[in-house]
């Protein structure tokens, strides 16, 4: 548990230097995200080393579950920002300013990298290596809930509730899926294609 608490506190700073107004002007977000990401990967990776057989187990079915979560929760989200626009008055301006980071690099190497590795990376450490530890001393229901709480908190340093919001969701559903599947493998695919179509592709706001 020490190490999951460790890498709770590397994502915490991290994602502080990324979304704080007081700092997130002074670094480039993709390439301290790129950082973050290397950072947690590789202290899941060792940290988790004799679980990697359980918690990496594949099934071909995987590859279409991956595809298919990642197309549900794009429509979540296709829909949430009408309805956000609707509801909210301040809920264009905020996403509009989650996707102000695309200002930062290009977007066929955003594109890359959110497909490549950060996606990837995230479910690595969040689902396969923090939910994994949490599940398996608290109960699968506990663990789940406490990272979920935990992923979307990381997240309030932006004082953007959609970005919140959308943290808390995402985090819901990846979650939900390594506790039914047992695998972070669905998640991974999920969240690779998930944030590629969102950011890059198929962005819900211009």
């Amino acid at each position: 548990m020490k190490n999951v608490i460790v890498g709770f506190a590397i994502a915490l700073v991290f994602w502080f230097f990324m979304f704080a107004p007081w700092t997130a002007h002074l670094f480039n977000f993709w390439v301290v995200m790129l950082i973050a990401t290397t950072l947690l990967t590789a202290l899941s990776l060792v940290s988790g080393k004799d679980d990697l057989k359980r918690v990496y187990n594949f099934k071909p079915s995987h590859i279409l579950v991956g595809l298919v979560s990642a197309a549900v929760l794009y429509l979540v989200f296709f829909t949430g920002n009408y309805f956000s626009h609707l509801l909210f008055d301040f809920s264009k301006q905020q996403i509009t300013n989650i996707y102000a980071t695309k200002q930062q690099a290009d977007k066929i190497l955003i594109g890359l990298a959110l497909l490549l590795w950060i996606g990837p990376s995230e479910e690595i450490f969040w689902r396969g290596f923090a939910q994994d530890r949490l599940m398996k001393k608290y109960g699968d229901m506990n663990g789940f809930i406490i990272t979920t709480a935990i992923y979307a908190f990381v997240h309030i340093w932006a004082f953007n509730f959609m970005l919140f919001m959308a943290a808390l969701i995402c985090g819901i559903f990846w979650g939900w899926m390594y506790m039914k599947y047992k695998s972070v493998v669905p998640g991974i695919i999920s969240h690779a294609v998930w944030d590629a179509v969102i950011f890059v592709i198929l962005p819900i706001t211009q």
